[in-house]
């Protein structure tokens, strides 16, 4: 099987899903720069779906407009811009992911949207690099037969999908193709704005994740033999997204400055955390994680164990 490879989209105005190797309809619009008004990351699959950012303004919508799309998927977290989104005459739909993998469930009910939805579909995570290609990439596992997972990885690769997001890859490497009677069983009431994890489910996973991280340090930053499923360059990328992703959430705008200052601290120390990690530096990466636990022990005292 040919892989699929995302050859430039400056350059062919093929399908670049190399699993279907099929032309686009003879109408179709010119090949898509990867970066366009309002979107990033802008990757075609096939003639039915692109992959990128999540839309800017409306310099994004409008771009999302003239290329034909008529339905956004939105896999990120955050509320989608439903109301602009109307303006631009696109149908939005929110089935958020987490960075830790697409369960198959949810690739099925992505899968069914991208299959019945109308118009060229657009799906998107915020940067259009992660959850966004990873969910453009099982939808394409489960509708077409001629794709399998070393074709979905190598999209992943061509989209700037970090190699330590290990879920994301999981999802693509080991999803088992659906029968159509399994994509039509799942639901079919897409929603616009899905429920989302609040700062409280967030916080309460960056406290599992310190905790594991904890497990890691204590035995030199590996595996414990008695959890050996801890993987701490994992888990410190895991941290560091759900920092990014609480800070995108309305209810910490809202917030008091102190807090949101405390919580972009975390996001900078966690960072620092995976990035040592990830370069095997184990000084450093126990220097970022002391740095970021102190950062957490301050943000409960001022603002979670503080009497109201």
């Amino acid at each position: 099987m040919s892989r699929l490879v995302l050859l430039s989209l400056l350059v062919t105005p093929l399908a670049l899903a190399g699993c279907s190797r099929q032309p686009l309809p003879a109408d179709d619009a010119p090949p898509i720069p990867r970066e366009l008004p309002g979107l990033h990351n802008v990757l075609r699959v096939d003639d039915r779906l692109i992959s990128g950012s999540s839309p800017d303004g409306d310099a994004g919508f409008a771009s999302l407009h003239q290329l034909g799309v008529r339905t956004v998927i939105s896999v990120d977290g955050a509320r989608p811009d439903v109301e602009r989104g109307r303006r631009h005459g696109l149908r939005y739909v929110h089935l958020p992911v987490g960075y830790d993998g697409v369960p198959r469930q949810h690739a099925l009910r992505i899968a069914r949207a991208v299959r019945d939805l109308p118009g060229l579909v657009y799906v998107h995570c915020h940067h259009g690099k992660h959850r966004g290609p990873a969910a453009a990439a099982v939808a394409r596992l489960c509708l077409d037969e001629r794709c399998g997972a070393d074709d979905a990885v190598a999209f992943l690769q061509q989209a700037g999908t970090a190699p330590n997001y290990k879920g994301l890859y999981a999802s693509a490497e080991q999803l088992r193709r659906p029968t159509p009677g399994e994509i039509d069983a799942v639901p079919a009431d897409f929603p616009e704005v899905a429920e989302v994890n609040s700062l409280v489910r967030l916080m309460v996973e960056m406290d599992q994740r310190f905790g594991r991280l904890t497990l890691a340090q204590k035995t030199g930053w590996k595996a414990p033999a008695d959890h050996p499923d801890v993987d701490p360059p994992h888990e410190a990328v895991q941290l560091w997204e759900l920092h990014r992703e609480a800070a995108r959430l309305p209810e910490v705008k809202g917030r008091p400055e102190g807090f949101r200052l405390l919580l972009a601290e975390g996001e900078r120390q966690a960072k620092s955390l995976a990035d040592s990690l990830a370069g095997n530096d184990t000084d450093a990466a126990t220097a970022a994680f002391a740095a970021s636990k102190k950062t957490c022990a301050a943000c409960h005292a001022h603002h979670r164990d503080e009497p109201k």
